[in-house]
């Protein structure tokens, strides 16, 4: 049988693992598709390849297609999340210049203390403090300023923000580029690897359930491949369901270890995996729950929400009109085809597209097509609950 061959773009990151596995382990090739996959340098040169359309679909950070649909940062470009791929998995990192001066403030460490931890280091800088993110419209930055702006900073403004690729975070530590740092695993780990840098803050001590990864296709390449758009999913989400499973962490781990993928030992990519960090140089791991997830509590479903969430924050920062920017992104995120291409696999779908975003403090049960969607604790650190009507 004859597949559909699709040129699919990817960051060497543990959350690129959907996409790796889909090809991988078969899940592409059993909805008759071929992925070739292409390690992309910079989430900018991503982000042109799918939009000139050398790149069929790709990983993507979940701000971009908003951001794109918004017509900024490159080329305008109507663009859409067909699904999320992964929740969560960022960490802040510091040099250990700034790591030294934060215990010397009185910094206990902790590793899971939004408020004490930002506040720390904004003492410890002394000045205006110079952050790495890995792209201009990403979690990461939208994260960073959320969190820093609740602390008191005027974000992004009272920031010296850099964009740097994932990969060479830990240079720009070493190089003194930067103090501090938001980006995804594995390149946190790699800074303490080499000794550049500690880590002070798994991203989801800021937001609890936060959109990572999404996976992105122009909008007109969607509806002109109807067929290949839904075996995409179907092979992604069926990819995703095997990585939820624990049983299948360290394959996971030996996967995306083989060379020309992430190029980072199976043991440091465990770490994200695993939820079983290591904060600093010679240091023993500490488990954080809930640190990266593929699948488990709806990770996969595209909620509106989170997408005027998004453009709620992109609009104020760049002056846009809020009700619009927010109407334009909760049309990104296709909960439609979500429902269309994938509830005939057994999914369970829940009942609405939209919820208040972080008003969830535990598990909880929400309505759904099966009644089987429990979801997970998703609240913001300082307790705000977004809500995405228009007059929210």
């Amino acid at each position: 049988m004859s597949r559909s061959i699709l040129e699919i773009g990817y960051l060497p990151l543990v959350d690129a693992a959907p996409l790796v596995v889909a090809q991988k382990m078969g899940f592409a090739e059993a909805e008759g598709l071929s992925l070739n996959l292409h390690k992309q340098p910079s989430w900018s040169a991503l982000r042109d390849g799918v939009a000139l359309g050398s790149l069929d679909a790709a990983q993507m950070l979940s701000p971009l297609p908003v951001a794109m649909s918004l017509g900024l940062g490159g080329l305008p470009t109507p663009m859409d999340a067909l699904m999320v791929m992964s929740v969560n998995g960022n960490v802040i990192g510091v040099s250990n210049e700034i790591a030294a001066k934060m215990r010397a403030g009185g910094w206990q460490e902790s590793f899971r203390d939004p408020l004490g931890t930002g506040n720390h280091l904004i003492r410890a800088t002394g000045r205006r403090l110079r952050i790495g993110v890995p792209f201009p419209f990403s979690m990461h930055a939208e994260l960073v300023f959320y969190w820093l702006g609740a602390l008191g900073l005027k974000t992004p403004g009272e920031l010296d923000v850099h964009t740097i690729p994932p990969p060479l975070m830990s240079d720009a530590i070493a190089a003194d580029e930067i103090d501090a740092f938001c980006v995804g695993e594995p390149w946190g780990s790699i800074a303490v690897e080499n000794g550049t840098g500690e880590l002070v803050l798994p991203a989801n001590a800021i937001w609890a359930f936060a959109p990572e990864k999404v996976l992105g296709a122009r909008r007109d390449w969607i509806e002109e491949h109807p067929g290949e758009t839904r075996a995409l999913m179907r092979a992604v989400v069926g990819a995703s369901q095997w990585l939820g499973a624990p049983e299948n962490r360290l394959m996971a781990s030996e996967v995306l270890s083989e060379p020309g993928l992430i190029d980072v030992p199976d043991g440091v990519l465990d770490r994200a995996l695993s939820g079983h960090l290591i904060m600093k140089s010679r240091a023993l791991s500490l488990h954080t729950p809930r640190f990266l997830e593929f699948y488990s509590s709806a990770a996969n479903f595209p909620w509106r929400s989170q997408a005027a969430w998004i453009a709620s924050n992109i609009a104020a920062r760049v002056g846009l009109d809020r009700t619009e920017a927010m109407r334009t992104a909760m049309g990104c995120f296709r909960s439609d085809l979500y429902r269309a291409n994938l509830a005939d696999l057994g999914i369970d779908m829940p009942g609405a597209s939209a919820k208040m975003e972080g008003a969830l403090s535990e598990p909880t049960a929400v309505a759904s097509a099966k009644g089987s969607i429990i979801l997970g604790p998703d609240a913001f650190f300082d307790g705000t609950v977004f809500d995405p009507s228009p007059q929210g």
